[in-house]
């Protein structure tokens, strides 16, 4: 179950025309207006017809009062020190003229049920004699004098029944039997309870007027609406406050997980801004109503925060009435026609950073603004596509607008903070489960269910029927060998790599680098974890994890890689705790060599040095900058230098930190705050850094950035890496909307890059959708590569050799 601070009571649905009331908290304020006005005990007694026990207040005041807070309390008749008054809270408000019926234990004998009680409790009262007390607190009272009592400001009302009970107010009533009451005729107090009750027959009365053997009156809806739960911000203006008898017809039900039932006006206002439905949470318990039942819903105002209501979460509420009482007035009745989606281009209104809570919503104007105009409303999306694959948490992303930045295979490119279309929302089985999709796919005709606001995505569809599945036909892509006289360098995250994985990981991994990469000649990998994965016992070697891998490849037709990396101090680069991920090299020796230079460890930094005129690396593989801060807790990055055709060619292997900690992007801070972009920043600080030590020394060296740089090819920290023209992100060589290789909430964007020195003129790049446009992945991220023809440093030469190298390979052809 979720929790929340402001949910309170457990929802139940009624049968027709029948009222459930359960307990819940309301705003209370003090008053001396409120009296007891009958107490009987001998409920359920031989001889009693009827079953319990009961309290009755009654109001004898101009105003209602309030009695959140209050309790009524009960002494036995011959009270000592060891005595204990019990206690029952009290909740809801005794009205004007009217009375209040607290029910108590319920006994073996009699046959007469008590009218609906306001508040039930489950002191056992003795028949003959004893104390009440109506007391302004549900502290149990310490006081066991009359005179104790009386000089207790807590105490409302006191009443001392039977002959041999020592609290009471002056004189105690006559003694009770099973079969009487001590009843006060007028609402008169003269603080003597013998002159104020009369004994007779029990005769209990509730709020709404009912004795015993009356019936229910007709129910009636109360003066809230729906549009007035909603308001037109996205905290309601009721927050916290009871509403009785808000009408509306079921539109679905939900009877797992975060379990209960939209209702939805079917008589709507002409505001834009207000919802016409609303989600009622019954907590642990089923719902029993059915769409089409016209009901009357009482309980609390809430608004639920998914991930918890601290400062820190981002997320948005979702508005809705709990511990809920509901009537049912008739079945069967036609649903409200479900609203077509279609909201506008924009995406959120700003507040500066702040909350935009409490701002007017503008739903012609915002797309989030449009969602919460109708939360918990019954919708409907024509011909859905489906533009982030469905998770293993049967979740599927859609967008409402298909024209909003399409890509080529079927999703919806981001292309900047501030285009991060709006059509998009997620989809989660509701009574209707969607067949799991890919990227591309299709729902035709109508998908239909209601809005509401969930944790990781935000504004969610919960379904009620799906459209037909059509599939967009996407195939996972295959890239063309490198030719003879290229360099082929892919990145490829391969999402926590262990030795204890099972085969198939390996296996699926290995046939991608050789069939869909076409076996590049370097592979720089991310995520490559310890030998014994998220074991935490100090084990840092990956050597385990390297063979298994290097000999899939070999098992699915690939060259017999060779790897480079270094093992990383124990957790010291963040990741999941104990995997101890790091960053490494593959590479085929049959058609690059690796230079190696020994002392390069988790702590000591390569440095570019210069030899022969050249530039070289002083450690080879070895780890840029691993005692700066920013590397703090992430993968710190591991510089290799490779020699293809005598031509020597530095590539970097990065993993930069992660975009935890995020505000998030359909969040309530706008704009939202990207914590973690400031240690990315630093990062590519201090990679630019290497990149124009190694060009200090040779203008024309060869440089290779790849990996998953966690960050946009708009982002500062990209920017910072092609600062000056040095090197180029190859991503944004693309046509926008090949921009991608990942895809999240819905949004195709690209974390992972290949850059290369702007002096390397010949190359062909691609990035191979193999995975993030699937449901079934072998990784959350695509692979990329890029075949290049290093620089012989010479512009002049390159031309020479690079004609002479295409001459031979038109030869070979």
């Amino acid at each position: 179950m979720r929790p929340t601070p402001l949910r309170v009571g457990l929802a139940v649905t009624a049968a027709s025309a029948v009222s459930l009331a359960l307990a819940a908290p309301a705003t209370a304020a003090p008053s001396p207006d409120a009296l007891i006005a009958e107490v009987y005990g001998g409920g359920g007694n031989s001889g009693a017809a009827l079953t319990r026990d009961f309290v009755e207040l009654a109001n004898r005041g101009s105003g209602p009062v309030a009695l959140a807070g209050w309790s009524v309390q009960y002494l036995p008749a011959s009270a000592s020190a060891s005595s204990q008054w019990q206690v029952t809270p009290l909740t809801g408000a005794v009205e004007p003229g009217k009375r209040f019926l607290v029910a108590q234990a319920q006994g073996s004998g009699g046959t007469v049920q008590l009218p609906t009680p306001d508040v039930t409790g489950t002191i056992p009262m003795s028949a003959t004699g004893g104390t009440i007390a109506l007391v302004s607190s549900t502290e149990p009272l310490a006081c066991k004098t009359a005179a104790d009592c009386a000089a207790d400001t807590r105490v409302r009302d006191l009443v001392g029944y039977g002959t041999a009970t020592v609290v009471r107010e002056t004189t105690p009533t006559a003694n009770l039997s099973n079969t009487t009451s001590a009843a006060r005729p007028a609402l008169v107090d003269t603080d003597d309870n013998s002159a104020d009750f009369t004994v007779g027959a029990p005769t209990p009365v509730n709020s709404k007027g009912q004795g015993t053997g009356d019936p229910e009156p007709e129910p009636q809806p109360g003066d809230k609406r729906i549009r007035d739960v909603q308001g037109t911000t996205r905290i309601s203006p009721l927050l916290g406050t009871k509403v009785a008898g808000v009408p509306g017809v079921v539109t679905a039900t939900r009877a797992t997980g975060d379990r209960g039932f939209w209702i939805q006006d079917t008589a709507p206002d002409a505001d834009p801004r207000t919802s016409e439905g609303v989600f009622v949470y019954t907590a642990g318990l089923a719902p029993t109503v059915e769409p089409g039942d016209s009901v009357l819903v009482s309980g609390t105002v809430a608004e639920y925060r998914p991930g918890g209501d601290t400062a820190s979460n981002s997320n948005q509420t979702l508005t809705e009435i709990t511990g809920a009482t509901v009537t049912v007035l008739s079945k069967g009745n036609a649903l409200p026609a479900p609203v077509v989606l279609s909201p506008p281009d924009g995406f959120t209104p700003t507040a500066g950073g702040g909350s935009i809570e409490a701002l007017p919503l503008e739903p012609s104007k915002y797309g989030q603004d449009y969602y919460e105009s109708l939360e918990g409303m019954y919708v409907q999306a024509n011909d859905a596509r489906v533009v982030g694959p469905t998770n293993g948490f049967g979740e599927t992303w859609i967008t409402t607008r298909p024209d909003q930045h399409p890509t080529p295979r079927g999703g919806t490119i981001y292309l900047g903070y501030d285009q991060p279309n709006s059509g998009r929302i997620k989809v989660k089985a509701g009574s209707a489960t969607p067949q799991a999709s890919n990227v591309g796919d299709v729902w035709r005709g109508a998908t239909v269910g209601n809005v509401e606001y969930t944790n990781f995505g935000g504004y969610t569809l919960a379904t009620k029927s799906v459209g037909e599945y059509v599939s967009g036909g996407i195939q996972p892509e295959a890239t063309d060998a490198a030719r003879q006289y290229e360099l082929s360098v892919a990145t490829y995250n391969v999402e926590n790599l262990a030795a204890t994985n099972p085969q198939a990981k390996f296996d699926r991994l290995a046939a991608a680098v050789v069939h869909n990469l076409a076996s590049p000649d370097v592979v720089v990998l991310e995520e490559i974890q310890d030998n014994n994965g998220a074991t935490d016992d100090g084990t840092v070697a990956a050597d385990q994890t390297f063979t298994r891998f290097t000999d899939a490849i070999v098992a699915a037709g690939g060259p017999r890689y060779e790897w480079r990396q270094i093992d990383p101090q124990n957790k010291t680069d963040g990741g999941e705790p104990g995997g101890n991920i790091r960053v490494a090299f593959l590479f085929n020796p049959a058609r690059v060599s690796f230079v190696d230079r020994a002392g390069g460890d988790a702590t000591t930094p390569v440095s570019v040095v210069e030899q022969h005129g050249r530039a070289a690396l002083s450690v080879s593989p070895g780890r840029i900058d691993p005692a700066n801060p920013a590397w703090a807790n992430s993968r710190k990055p591991l510089a290799g230098e490779f020699k293809f055709r005598g031509r020597t060619v530095f590539v970097v292997a990065n993993h930069f930190n992660s975009k935890g900690g995020d505000q998030a992007l359909h969040g309530r801070y706008q704009e939202p705050n990207r914590s973690s972009e400031v240690q990315r920043l630093q990062q590519a600080t201090a990679v630019k850094a290497f990149v124009d030590q190694v060009k200090a020394v040779d203008r024309g060296a060869n440089v290779v950035l790849a990996g998953d740089i966690n960050d946009y090819q708009f982002s500062p920290a990209v920017q910072t890496l092609t600062a000056g023209g040095t090197v180029v992100d190859l991503i944004s060589t693309l046509p926008e909307p090949e921009r991608y290789s990942y895809v999240f909430d819905g949004n195709s964007q690209t974390l992972d890059h290949i850059l290369i020195s702007a002096n390397i003129n010949r190359y062909r790049y691609d990035v191979v959708h193999i995975n993030a446009e699937f449901t079934d992945q072998a990784s959350d991220h695509d692979p990329q590569v890029v075949k290049l023809r290093p620089s012989t440093g010479n512009a002049q030469l390159d031309r020479m050799v690079f004609l002479l190298e295409d001459l031979a390979e038109c030869v070979r052809g």
